[in-house]
């Protein structure tokens, strides 16, 4: 069946990848706060071809599922959710969400976030490294938010995380990467999959991620609050994949000056 604008083919030029042994097809993860309504998110979803999907716990009355709350929304069949301990400001307090989103609804995979700072929301790393302890121990799928600092991304790898997710930018700024030198290092030195996390602002931003060695992106306000979001979600889509693309397409290198296009040897005088 031919595909429309609306639901395009899911990333057909960019490979999957995997995470704690299950593989993906798309390279995009959204979120799904700050939306308008419930039919706007579900169309973006579909649009951007996710097939990972983020719900901030905190923000959702557990005890009302299958009561037509966020999470009912969310079609276990297409999304893998991924409950998200967004909120949280102690290790004790991601590590109780946690659990409790495991008692209430038997998700085993989670986004670990544990911040530090309510202006920047950028996150406690110190605690972040605790609470992913105790949650691997658990046997929980740690998926964690932390800074574009290579050491604490190592650590966090060293502790059994099967991915990291480092920020581009403080949450929902929208200012794109602004690391690339830090972000390059952890690149470099992973083990595992590297989740671009956070400030991302437009597709090029998501290209960008990918055309440096992104595993893949996560992003909830560029597009939940831009003024078309099922647009910008398609947009999202095909900057992950085109990133990705040119990445392993291999790009030419830099030149301080010109080089013609048409080569001059053999030219008819």
């Amino acid at each position: 069946m031919e595909a429309t604008p609306t639901d395009p083919p899911s990333s057909p030029g960019a490979a999957p990848f995997v995470v704690a042994g299950r593989t993906f097809r798309s390279r995009l993860i959204l979120g799904t706060g700050k939306y308008r309504d419930f039919e706007t998110m579900e169309a973006a979803l579909a649009a951007s071809g996710t097939e990972i999907v983020t719900v901030a716990l905190r923000r959702v009355n557990l005890e009302q599922l299958g009561q037509g709350s966020l999470i009912d929304r969310v079609d276990p069949q297409r999304y893998l959710l991924l409950p998200n301990t967004a909120g949280c400001f102690t290790a004790e307090e991601a590590i109780r969400t946690a659990r409790l989103a495991r008692e209430l609804g038997g998700w085993d995979w989670v986004k670990l976030e544990v911040i530090g700072d309510p202006k920047t929301l950028f996150p406690d790393t110190q605690a972040t490294l605790e609470a992913a302890r105790v949650l691997l121990g658990e046997g929980f799928v740690v998926l964690p938010y932390t800074n574009d600092d290579p050491i604490v991304a190592r650590r966090l790898e060293d502790l059994g995380c099967p991915a990291v997710m480092p920020l581009a930018a403080p949450i929902g700024s929208g200012l794109g990467i602004r690391n690339r030198a830090n972000l390059r290092l952890i690149l470099e030195a992973a083990r595992v999959p590297v989740i671009v996390d956070a400030g991302v602002g437009t597709a090029s931003d998501a290209a960008l991620a990918m055309e440096l060695g992104a595993d893949a992106v996560l992003m909830n306000t560029a597009v939940a609050e831009a003024k078309d979001p099922v647009a910008m979600a398609r947009a999202m889509r095909l900057g992950v994949e085109a990133g990705w693309l040119a990445r392993h397409a291999g790009r030419i290198p830099r030149r301080l000056h010109a080089n013609a296009s048409s080569p001059l040897d053999g030219l008819i005088e």
